[in-house]
């Protein structure tokens, strides 16, 4: 692994021979930047955007109406979780009768997955306007589901073209779903510090993402409106989606989609009960645990990021998510079904352990 273990900004020696392959992209961030919306559109050549958001954003929807001006041409607030593949087809139609040119997601990943699904399949540009700490409008990734199996694909093509951070939009993000999707993001940045293609650049920024959620995700549950501390989640959820889009993942992000896929759990609750116990799982196959614990600074990062959990009120449990005790055995067959890069070999009995304590809520193993 080429990485190096010295702090975020600090000079690098030493280090193996790496290769850093920076994905194109622009990213606008800041306080009140959303009205930049039509500028950008004008920028990529549309001039009629389809808003997705979410049947709970239908407000944002309108709000974006404002911000596109006549370049609106209407929205769809039917995005889901996991991307189901009948979700695509529907907004496909919509594409099709309002003569579409170009996506506009604004929320979190389901958004932003809808978005990328539709330009991947139409070639349409897209931006995404993050609400929430998801990091999927910074990754060439795109995970669909199609009859319960949830499908991820690679793809330069699937980036977003412009992705605009606005500060003001993430402040009545409610603490509960603000403290989830920090450690989601947070999640990205880990498995980054470990991937087989790490390379000194990304570690930087992994680390750096990773102190600044650490710092910000408590303060945002004193006070939800810390504009500061709005501003450091957001800075810091943009470096983890940076990382995630940079390299590739481990085990921690095939377990996250396995449990998603198959039990319908929500996505961002999920990695942040699964993130413990696949840390402690690679414990002591990599260094880089090192750099986890000194960002949240922690002794242990397999145990600093379960405390952080518990200090945030997080549910501990996939129980507690809605995923049934038989799965347990299902999710551990579908985990090694693939062979996949990790630190750690994958052991269908170990993962099966994990998954089983991640089950009950029971602390993180290190093995």
């Amino acid at each position: 692994m080429a990485s190096c273990a010295s702090a975020a900004g600090e000079a690098v020696r030493g280090c193996r021979a790496f290769t850093y392959d920076a994905l194109p992209s622009r990213v606008i961030f800041g306080h009140g930047t959303a009205p930049r919306l039509q500028e950008e559109a004008s920028s990529l050549g549309i001039k009629r955007a389809l808003v997705i958001t979410t049947p709970e954003q239908g407000c944002t929807g309108q709000r974006a109406r404002d911000w596109l001006g006549d370049r609106f041409a209407t929205c769809f607030p039917g995005a889901r979780m996991h991307t189901p593949l009948a979700t695509t087809e529907m907004a496909l139609d919509v594409v099709a009768s309002n003569d579409v040119d170009g996506f506009v997601a604004i929320g979190g990943g389901s958004t932003v997955g809808l978005s990328k699904a539709l330009s991947l399949r139409t070639g349409l540009p897209q931006i995404a306007v993050p609400t929430t700490y998801a990091g999927s409008e910074m990754t060439p990734i795109l995970g669909e589901t199609r009859d319960g199996v949830k499908m991820t694909r690679r793809n330069r093509e699937i980036l977003p073209d412009v992705v605009i951070y606005d500060i003001d939009l993430t402040l009545g993000l409610p603490a509960r779903m603000s403290a989830v999707s920090g450690i989601n993001a947070m999640a990205h940045a880990v498995e980054a510090l470990y991937a087989p293609d790490a390379n000194p650049i990304i570690s930087m920024m992994a680390e750096a993402g990773l102190a600044a959620l650490a710092r910000a995700l408590p303060r945002i549950m004193e006070e939800p409106g810390n504009r500061d501390a709005r501003a450091d989640a957001l800075y810091g959820a943009w470096l983890g989606g940076a990382c995630l889009g940079a390299v590739g993942m481990s085990l921690h992000h095939k377990l996250c989609h396995v449990l998603g896929g198959s039990f319908d759990l929500p996505h961002a609750e999920t990695h942040a009960v699964i993130l413990p116990h696949a840390v402690a799982y690679n414990a002591g196959a990599t260094d880089a645990m090192a750099i986890v614990a000194r960002a949240i600074g922690s002794k242990s990062a397999p145990e600093g990021l379960f405390a952080l959990g518990r200090r945030l009120g997080i549910p501990a449990s996939l129980a507690a998510l809605g995923m049934p005790e038989s799965g347990i055995e299902t999710a551990a067959d579908l985990a090694v079904q693939n062979s996949y890069p990790n630190p750690r070999p994958i052991e269908r009995e170990d993962v099966r352990d994990l998954i089983a304590r991640a089950y009950r809520g029971e602390p993180p193993l290190s093995l």
